[in-house]
């Protein structure tokens, strides 16, 4: 049955070769028939529906989070609108309160942040303020979202009255230029005026030039103490 089957398929396509048979179109890959496609629609505003459902239960607390994404970020391409001093002030400033050294600030090392500049919150209002940039919604705040902050706080987004307000004037981290008015104005200056690889590189030489004359005074105090060490000889 096989056999005669299969003598019947070569016979036809010897046929279609020779042109003695047309073919019959068969459909091609990928085409859906209105029920597919109507399949495909409903799939998908389920998985719609079930992320908006676990963001909800997230927000809630309930449910577990996902492990935050380990994908490495470059604050000084990302965040252009500060200068090189501006950001390492701020990671100095993060390393300070992140007291398991675990790169994030929880909410207890937010809460002694607060208190020790000077302006604490309650329980909720350190929910808060983590909630506001918490964009991986972990519960606390990674050095991305630290500087999301700041750059907040430069673009006056951030309510008078808030506690991440509160923490970037408090900080002592100057997010605006002298000489320019409103923070917004300062960006857009500076996206025109101000070749960005141009001042890292000239920021990169000063760091190496301070760091040069810091070598080069330690080792004129070395010279000196070994010239007085001898003279006691």
């Amino acid at each position: 049955m096989a056999t005669d089957e299969l003598s019947s398929k070569l016979s036809r396509r010897l046929q279609i070769e020779e042109g003695s048979e047309d073919p019959v179109a068969v459909d091609a890959p990928g085409q859906h028939t209105g029920s597919e496609e109507k399949a495909n629609t409903a799939n998908a505003n389920s998985e719609l529906g079930a992320k908006l459902l676990r963001r909800e239960e997230l927000n809630e607390g309930i449910g577990e989070h996902s492990l935050p994404s380990m994908k490495v970020f470059n604050p000084y391409t990302e965040f252009k609108e500060f200068s090189r001093k501006q950001i390492k002030d701020m990671e100095t400033l993060f390393k300070t309160y992140d007291a398991g050294k675990d790169n994030y600030i929880d909410l207890m090392e937010l809460k002694l942040m607060m208190e020790k500049l000077g302006a604490p919150q309650t329980h909720i209002g350190l929910k808060n303020m983590i909630k506001e940039v918490d964009e991986d919604l972990d519960n606390k705040l990674s050095f991305r979202e630290f500087l999301l902050i700041f750059r907040k706080a430069a673009a006056g987004e951030l309510a008078e009255d808030s506690g991440l307000c509160a923490l970037a004037r408090l900080s002592e981290i100057d997010v605006s230029t002298e000489g320019v008015k409103g923070a917004k104005t300062f960006f857009e200056a500076k996206v025109k005026a101000i070749n960005e690889s141009n001042r890292f590189e000239s920021e990169i030489r000063q760091e190496q030039e301070v760091k040069k004359k810091q070598a080069e005074e330690q080792k004129q105090r070395r010279a000196a103490f070994k010239e007085l060490q001898s003279a006691f000889k």
